[in-house]
This record gives structure tokens, sequence and C-alpha cells, in this order.
């Protein structure tokens, strides 16, 4: 099972690379401790989606201390692999989207993979959830993603995105991606393709924070829809971005695909914002206290 690691956007909102900020006792990063639960549940390859340029920055200071318990590859996310008689438009830095990023880890998985961001901190059961999955999954185009409770996916100091599932019997059959806020003890999430039509969402809710689970057909998928998504975009390259969600509602609308939604009552922590940080720390802190990791997480 191989880690897919989406680690080549930048956090605007934060204010910087956030995926290199120490949030552990021993300046550990977010990451270090997502890849700490997936060598706990069984991973053994770990793959990081980067940009080039942050090539020696990455390799100094998380893939170094991480290659003698995992293998560790890297692949770049790069603005120019686009299908032929695409023009870039002047200006463009943003990368292309999660699907383009997933895309770009082709040539080095070859086997059932688990994507998640850099800059989210997951928790444990999710990592043994997908494994167990897919250790029991023979059908190629069998996927999986994990369903956080709402509640446990919130921050106090903004809106967050996130998509809001819609299951039957434990598939999954709609995801709307939304920016969720609290409103005076009420989760109203604003779909982000309908923003002048919010709703109010129940606290049990699931949703999506961009763990899921894929067999290398992925691959032949985003690589058939690529050349659809530019033609169709043509005229909106300057903002537009080729996301994962979407690739797979195609599919599955399709009847190639399924993906099981595997629920986890596991909170999620980030840095969204600067003063999310805070919470984050303290959070480590408590778990390292219970002893669900060690203090000094690499030693």
């Amino acid at each position: 099972m191989t880690l897919l690691i989406m680690a080549a956007g930048m956090g605007s909102r934060f204010g910087g690379l956030k995926q290199v900020e120490p949030v552990g006792p021993n300046g550990e990063f977010i990451l270090d401790y997502s890849i700490y639960d997936a060598i706990k549940a069984g991973y053994d390859k770990v793959v990081f989606i980067i940009k080039e340029e942050n090539y020696d920055l990455f390799r100094e200071t998380i893939g170094k201390r991480i290659e003698s318990k995992i293998k560790v590859e890297y692949v770049f996310q790069k603005i120019e692999d686009v299908p032929e008689g695409v023009i870039i438009p002047e200006g463009r830095t943003k990368p292309w989207g999660t699907s383009h990023a997933i895309l770009s880890a082709k040539n080095v998985i070859n086997e059932p993979f688990t994507v998640i961001n850099a800059d989210d901190f997951y928790g444990y059961d999710p990592f043994v959830k997908i494994k167990n999955f897919f250790e029991s999954e023979t059908n190629p185009n069998n996927y999986a993603m994990i369903g956080y409770n709402v509640r446990n996916t919130m921050t106090e100091n903004g809106s967050v995105k996130r998509g809001i599932c819609t299951e039957e019997n434990g598939y999954l059959t709609g995801l709307v991606e939304s920016s969720i806020e609290d409103v005076n003890g009420k989760i109203i999430a604003t779909p982000l393709e309908d923003k002048e039509n919010p709703f109010e969402v129940s606290s049990d809710a699931l949703v999506s924070m961009n763990f899921f689970g894929f067999n290398p057909s992925i691959f032949g998928y985003l690589e058939d829809e690529m050349k659809e998504f530019f033609e169709r975009n043509k005229n909106n390259l300057d903002s537009c971005e080729f996301l994962i969600p979407n690739s797979v509602f195609k599919r599955i609308k399709e009847g190639k695909v399924t993906m099981k939604v595997l629920d986890t009552d596991e909170r999620w922590y980030g840095v969204t914002y600067k003063e999310d940080k805070p919470d984050l720390v303290n959070a480590i802190n408590t778990m390292i206290e219970k002893g669900k990791y060690p203090n000094n997480l690499w030693n």
C-alpha cells in the first residue's frame, strides 16, 4: 500500500508553505504524523507530489528523516504538463488541481494507494480502514473514501472547504464542494458552484477531507478526462481546476467505478488559518501524553 501526499499547493490563507510549518515538540510537521500513522498501519511506500523548485526543501526537511523508515519517491506537478495545443495563460502559476496532481504520480504507482493532503491531520483510524478495504477488494474499479463527521472538521477561525457527502448502501452518490461555517450554532454550507443557495447541514453529516483510496485504474480515467477538461475550459484557463471529486463522479455516473464511504470518529486538525496552529499543537501534545505518539516521532 502506497501513501500519496499532495504537497504542491501553497497555503495562501496561512501565508506560505504550511506543509513545512513545525507543529510537533521536536519540529515535526503535520505530514510527519500522517506518515507515522501510515507506517504503523502497514504502508510500505510514500510518494510526495511537490513543485520541482521545492524538492531540496522537502528532501532536507522531511525526506531524509523518513528514508530509513519507508520507501520514498518524489514526483513533480508541473503547470506545463498539459495536452498538446493547450496555451497556458500568461500569469497562471496555480497548479491545475487535484486530478492533475494525482496524474503526475502515474509512473511510480502500480498498486492500491491512499491520497491525502499534506496540511491536514487525519488521525490513525482512516489509514487502517483504507488499507483493510483494499486487502479484501479485488475489483480494480472499486475505490474508497473516508467520511468525517462535519463537526469534527471545523475551525473557530473562519470557514473551511469540505465536500458534503450523500450515500446509498454505503456507497457515495453525491458530493457537494462547499464552504462551511458555524453561524450562531448552525452549520451553514455554501456550495462553491451555487453560492446564492446556502443550506443548513446536520451536525452528523459526513464530509470529504480528500482522503481517498484508489486502484491504479484511476490513472487511465484521468488521462482520458484531461483532454476533455482542457477543451471544455479553453475559455477559462486562467482559473479552472481539474478536481478529483468531479473526476470520480463522472465515472460513478457512467457506472464504471464505485466509491465505498468509510466513516471515522477521528477529529481533523489543520492550519487553514494561522490562528489554528495553537489548537493543533495542544492537540498533538495531548495525544503524546496519552501515548498515541512518541514525544520524538522518528527516534
